[in-house]
């Protein structure tokens, strides 16, 4: 199964709280934190949500 590697970027203050929840279940605390997570339909969506704050790569 293929894998995309995600990068929080942007700081999380100021996010509205969905988003805040969205980044944390993709692993994603502090900003630098890269991880690895399956790509598939859920992941592309919360990834969608938080794209202003983060760096995605096809790994």
């Amino acid at each position: 199964m293929e894998q995309i590697t995600v990068k929080l970027v942007k700081s999380l203050i100021g996010s509205k709280k969905n988003q805040i929840a969205t980044a944390h279940a993709l692993g994603l605390y502090k900003i630098g934190d890269v991880v690895t997570q399956p790509d598939n339909v859920q992941t592309r969506g919360k990834v969608a949500k938080i794209i202003h704050l983060i760096e995605v790569n096809n790994a």
